[in-house]
């Protein structure tokens, strides 16, 4: 799935979750300073910041299928290797890098086993995949609220429980299908504080991802009582909101 937005709206919906998973990511690869690490679906450059930090722009490649989020990445960190691309044809020659990495992404891949088999070419023998995609089969993802909101409305309505990876244990055989050794699953949580459920509601209207799709998608009176039911499933003034997402890792052998 290709996200045709701006980077700031993609920031202000899902960037500030998925700031605080990158870390998270990274350590659970075993990055490590002097390595090259790819980074697929980069978006606006969410999970590339900590990565250039660690390792320095020379070591960092990413690649996103969004026109829009190449050219982000590319203006805010001069020296990364960045190219246009899906996770399922990456432009690497064979174990060009030590690490692959995924954040938030498999679960939007045409063909999931394909890109992660992708992402095990372009990683030396040895070297570690790692992906993350958030637990909206456990009802423990960010969208969880919105979507169950949204399935009171519209019953048929299936939300992004039904993606690949995001119910406990998927994403591991995914890595397997792909022919990932020794994989391994955890789950990271985050955090996000909202001054009230205005708030959290607003990036909901910028048109991002599947659920901006839908929101752009009502007429007035739709959005209101979305709205509302929105507001029925949240506390009341300031609120933290915490989310979970489902983490691999495999060895290319």
């Amino acid at each position: 799935m290709t996200f045709d937005v701006a980077a700031e709206s993609y920031e202000r919906f899902m960037g500030a979750w998925s700031t605080g998973l990158a870390p998270q990511l990274i350590a659970y690869a075993g990055v490590r300073p002097g390595q090259t690490v790819l980074d697929v679906g980069c978006g606006p450059g969410i999970l590339t910041r900590p990565l250039v930090d660690l390792l320095g722009a020379d070591h960092v490649v990413a690649v996103d299928p969004s026109p829009s989020f190449v050219a982000a990445t590319a203006d805010r960190f001069p020296g990364v290797r960045v190219a246009e691309a899906g996770a399922e044809s990456l432009p690497l020659d064979d174990g060009e890098v030590d690490h692959a990495l995924a954040q938030l992404v498999v679960h939007f891949m045409t063909d999931p086993v394909a890109g992660l088999a992708e992402m095990a070419r372009v990683t030396r023998p040895g070297g570690v995949v790692a992906a993350s995609v958030w637990d909206h089969g456990g009802g423990r993802g960010p969208l969880s609220t919105f979507f169950d909101a949204v399935q009171s409305l519209d019953p048929d309505n299936p939300g992004e429980r039904d993606y690949a990876g995001v119910n406990a244990g998927h994403l591991g055989e995914l890595f397997r299908a792909a022919g990932l050794g020794n994989v391994e699953e955890t789950r990271h949580d985050v955090e996000r504080h909202y001054d009230d459920v205005d708030a959290w509601w607003a990036p909901y209207t910028l048109g991002v991802g599947p659920a901006g799709a839908y929101v752009a998608g009502l007429d007035d009176d739709g959005k209101q009582a979305l709205l509302e039911a929105c507001r029925a499933r949240l506390p009341r003034g300031p609120f933290t909101a915490t989310a979970s997402a489902w983490v691999a890792r495999g060895t290319v052998t």
